[in-house]
């Protein structure tokens, strides 16, 4: 595949800071405003956001298969519409005008002045309005952890992880901005099993290091997308934090699964990274075994290296890193994840919001979420500050970071960012 947008010999007339998230080969899309302006969609080259709608009004976006109002949307759905093709399009265009040699826009003051902001004066926002979310279960290592620790460790894999990407549908309202603050959750809990159940703020609040991926319109309903087509379905990805309340789960998800445990808060990050800018970076998968259903065999390599840090950060204090994983070690991949989804007839549109599951590895500093981590409480993680955690306390902050590097070229996300703060009284 060649996309012009991913040359690595490409340099910007904007600066670039050395290991910035957004060289001009990443060209993510977000939603952002200034000072008390309307929203629009904009992009990011090194630290200065780039305005599309004004760049659009110039002239500069000219002849491309984008309404002219989705630049002026407050979220990405309307840029969707232009599918795979339109926005391929767009990114190679902006690739164009920024490209070190291009004195169109970079020799035009009074445009310039107009289109490009520094990322510090910006407020981002929700770049996409979701319609649905779904959560899947897809680290082999993050489920054999979890049926470890609750169930039978000689038969930690339930007898169908193997043969379905297991998912559930989560709670769209409550996927909210990175930076937003949330409340310690308050549900039912049983903390000891010869007792009745008690009411209260949950004292095991977790994150779960996930990456999302969102949809263009794919299918209708009763049609099904295959894992050949699965990724011209797929508009671009984001880091996200799945939040978890493990003592209200573990009371509340038998027999039909997560509820308050997780529809109180999940975090995007701000900039949606495009499948396409991702494709340098794709890998071979884990090998499936047993051979799954031909619905979900696949061609090609569909895993992606994208190397994942989480941080806890104690209020006033210095952030600690207690995760370094990555998604590569996914065993069922977002083709795979997005056919299954679809193989009944279930329609999936534009602005859908697919979360992978906890992303673990191998070994104990590549767990996904305290409950691992900390394995159930059992061996709390020391902070730089010589405090202990074992699970998420109130006043601090999460935060994920990741991004793909060959050598040649660095694709980021920035980050995702929240505050856990005491619960209502």
């Amino acid at each position: 595949m060649n996309i012009k947008a991913n040359d690595p010999s490409l340099k910007s007339w904007i600066e670039v800071p050395a290991n910035s998230d957004f060289p001009i080969q990443n060209i993510p899309f977000g939603i952002f405003s200034v000072a008390n302006n309307r929203k629009r969609v904009g992009t990011i080259i090194g630290d200065t956001v780039i305005d599309l709608a004004e760049l659009e009004v110039l002239g500069y976006l000219e002849g491309l298969d984008v309404d002219t109002w989705a630049y002026e949307s407050d979220s990405l759905n309307l840029l969707m519409d232009a599918h795979k093709e339109g926005t391929r399009e767009l990114r190679n265009r902006i690739s164009e005008i920024f490209e070190a040699n291009n004195a169109s826009l970079r020799d035009n003051k009074e445009h310039s002045e107009i289109v490009l902001h520094p990322a510090s004066t910006v407020t981002m926002h929700m770049p996409v309005e979701i319609g649905d979310y779904t959560d899947f279960y897809s680290s082999r290592e993050h489920a054999t952890n979890v049926g470890t620790m609750f169930r039978d460790p000689n038969n930690a894999l339930l007898p169908n992880w193997l043969h379905i990407p297991v998912g559930y549908h989560g709670r769209s309202s409550s996927v909210i901005i990175s930076g937003t603050d949330i409340k310690r959750p308050i549900g039912q809990t049983k903390p000891n099993d010869d007792e009745g159940p008690v009411f209260g703020p949950s004292r095991l609040v977790d994150f779960e290091l996930e990456m999302g991926f969102i949809t263009y319109d794919a299918n209708k309903l009763g049609d099904r997308v295959s894992t050949d087509e699965a990724e011209d379905y797929i508009f671009g990805m984001c880091l996200f934090n799945d939040w978890s309340a493990r003592d209200i789960q573990k009371w509340e998800y038998v027999p039909l699964g997560p509820f308050l445990a997780k529809n109180f808060a999940s975090h995007v990050s701000p900039w949606i990274v495009t499948l396409d800018a991702l494709q340098p970076f794709a890998i071979e998968g884990p090998k499936q075994d047993p051979e799954v259903f031909d619905y979900l065999k696949y061609m090609g390599k569909k895993n992606y290296d994208i190397e994942l840090g989480v941080f806890i950060q104690p209020e006033n204090g210095e952030e600690t890193r207690v995760s370094t994983s990555n998604f590569k070690y996914m065993y069922w991949n977002m083709s795979q994840q997005l056919a299954h989804h679809t193989v009944n007839g279930c329609n999936v549109r534009a602005g859908d919001l697919m979360g992978s599951g906890t992303i673990s590895g191998p070994t104990p500093d590549s767990y996904g979420s305290m409950l691992e981590i900390s394995w159930k409480g059992t061996k709390p993680v020391k902070m730089n500050d010589g405090s202990e955690r074992k699970f998420i306390q109130d006043n601090d902050t999460v935060i994920m970071r990741g991004h793909c590097s060959n050598g040649e070229v660095r694709i980021g996300f920035g980050e995702v960012t929240g505050k856990v703060l005491p619960a209502d009284k």
